[in-house]
């Protein structure tokens, strides 16, 4: 090629749009004009929603569905904020530390059913306007993501190796620069698959928050949610065929254009690359690198990291030591400790001037039998998905074929299921105290897995050879590598698994199919009886009795877990 044609190509290249340009131009602009559209039916009377019926129509799904989708999006975008700050001031500050993590046990054992007076909060934000109902919906959603991915982080800012924190600080990293260029890199590996799994989780109660009522205030917004509730309803078969073909699609989409990118993406952030390793490959992420609307878009907010490293070159100077510092831990501790016993004082008061103490004692026996169905669930759960997912941990091409199919699995909701237990308990006059409690988890035993192939993956290559060479094998090998290295995985994913099987129960021990109503004695069945009776009182009660008990079982084993798992098993 002659020296004179070089310019005019390199121009044409520069100021022609590729396709990967149109690709991104097309995708982005239609996102926007959809945006838009929804943004206008916010506006729309409050009236003119609760008036239109749900179609069980095939062809009413995909605007159903495009809607859920975006809630849900819109759910996981909160959830990442409030994981970012969350979760860092828990890890950052052992002040806030004492309050900010037993309040997240105590709101990861809250059922979605807890948070529905919310409904009545956000639609006094916007009187006679959709908008209420909406924010009402995401929120919802929001409960049943953010706890877990809020958990996976603050783990591994607790767990960030001594050698990288000592490079941080070599480099004179400030907050800013650590933050961006330590602490997300870190945890990125982990924290992706516990968005895949709160992306799941946020279908699995999508039935709860699109289509609720709380005593004279009903909810329903169009969405897969709602169209579930209904063909349950109706006992429509073919309707729930439809819907499980829709939420496959938008779970496959969700799967191309969201995390497929972040699990390629994330291949980046392990500690050590293997030669052999093939990088996960992802036309999104192909199109967000050669796109140079994506890539302008990245420039800026690499931008905005590097104004935080200019702004923290220069050695800091550190504050002065306090010498009563002790003095304030106490003072704080102590406020603490008041404001919460004046909180269990008052609710306390409340509970004996409405409930007698015998319901209260009836309601500790029902989550004493909820405690059971969670605790032997759960151990039935690790025995199985353990191995498979250190097997598929370590095999990179494995998880990535695989992940769709475990997403699909984690977001199926139990009331799918409902016409098949249902019918077979009727049919076979079986306990609905025993064949009911499977249902609590299967949404919640996906949050062990994740967090064994996470944990899987980030094995480095070092310890996988020792073993080989030293010909470490069978239980040996599970005892001194496997388990090790996936344990302080293992507790993250237990700790949620846990908390979510709670949530669960609101569910599963409550099943509808038609004419067929199924009650298993248990604390969720309680909650969701209540909720549904409009009685603030008793579900009040139930969420009282199921936070304490959630707690306590954190405090006296996954605690203790936890901070073995931070000591021993620390990867330094």
């Amino acid at each position: 090629m002659s020296t004179e044609r070089l310019p005019i190509s390199v121009l044409r290249r520069r100021l022609l749009p590729g396709r990967w340009d149109l690709v991104a131009f097309v995708l982005v602009f239609g996102t926007l004009a959809y945006l838009a559209h929804t943004a206008v039916g916010l506006t729309h009377p409050l009236s003119r929603l609760t008036a239109a019926r749900i179609s069980l129509s095939p062809w009413a799904l995909p605007g159903y569905a495009a809607q859920t989708a975006l809630r849900m999006l819109v759910a996981m975008l909160a959830s990442l904020v409030f994981t970012f700050t969350y979760a860092t001031l828990a890890a950052k500050s052992r002040r806030a530390e004492a309050v900010l993590i037993p309040l997240l046990d105590i709101l990861q054992s809250v059922p979605i059913l807890g948070f529905s007076f919310t409904i009545v909060f956000f639609l006094s934000l916007t009187p006679g306007r959709a908008a209420g109902a909406e924010l009402a919906a995401v929120f919802l959603v929001f409960t049943s993501q953010a706890w877990n991915m809020a958990f996976s982080f603050y783990h591994s800012l607790r767990s960030i190796p001594a050698e990288l924190d000592e490079t941080a600080r070599a480099f004179h990293l400030g907050p800013w620069m650590r933050f961006w260029r330590l602490e997300v890199p870190f945890a990125m590996p982990a924290l992706i698959w516990n968005m895949m799994m709160s992306m799941s989780g946020g279908w699995f109660f999508v039935v709860a928050a699109e289509a609720i009522s709380v005593g004279n205030t009903t909810v329903t917004l169009p969405g897969i949610g709602s169209y579930i509730a209904r063909a349950i309803a109706a006992r429509d078969l073919g309707a729930i065929g439809w819907a499980i073909a829709a939420m496959t699609l938008v779970i496959l989409i969700y799967d191309q254009v969201i995390f497929r990118p972040l699990i390629a993406s994330a291949d980046w952030f392990r500690l050590e690359q293997e030669a052999r390793l093939t990088p996960t490959r992802s036309w999104a992420l192909t199109l967000m690198r050669r796109s140079r609307l994506f890539t302008r878009g990245a420039d800026g907010f690499a931008g905005l990291v590097r104004l935080g490293f200019n702004r923290q070159l220069l050695p800091r100077r550190r504050p002065p030591a306090r010498a009563r510092s002790q003095w304030a831990d106490a003072l704080w501790y102590g406020a603490v400790a008041l404001l919460t016993g004046y909180g269990i004082w008052r609710t306390g008061q409340y509970l004996l001037a409405h409930i007698s103490l015998l319901q209260m004692l009836h309601v500790l026996g029902l989550g004493g039998l909820t405690l059971l169905r969670v605790l032997v669930l759960i151990a039935l759960a690790s025995v199985i998905w353990v191995p498979i997912g250190v097997y598929i941990g370590l095999r990179p091409r494995l998880a990535a074929a695989l992940e769709p199919v475990a997403q699909f699995l984690a977001a199926f909701p139990a009331n799918l299921l409902f016409p098949v237990v249902v019918s077979a308990i009727v049919a076979y006059k079986l306990d609905p105290n025993i064949w009911l409690s499977p249902l609590m988890i299967l949404g919640t035993q996906w949050y062990i897995l994740f967090n064994v192939i996470a944990g899987a993956s980030s094995l480095s290559s070092e310890l996988r050879e020792v073993g080989s060479n030293f010909r470490v094998r069978g239980w040996l090998w599970w005892r001194r590598i496997a388990l090790p290295a996936i344990f302080p995985f293992y507790v993250t994913g237990a700790i949620t698994a846990a908390g979510g099987s709670w949530n669960a129960s609101i569910v599963a021990e409550v099943a509808n199919w038609g004419r067929h109503h199924l009650v298993a004695a248990g604390l969720g069945a309680y909650i969701a009886q209540a909720t549904a009776a409009g009685s603030f009182a008793h579900m009040l009660l139930g969420i009282v009795v199921m936070s304490a008990i959630v707690v306590s079982l954190n405090r006296l084993l996954w605690r203790p877990l936890y901070a073995r798992a931070e000591r021993k098993y620390r990867m330094n």
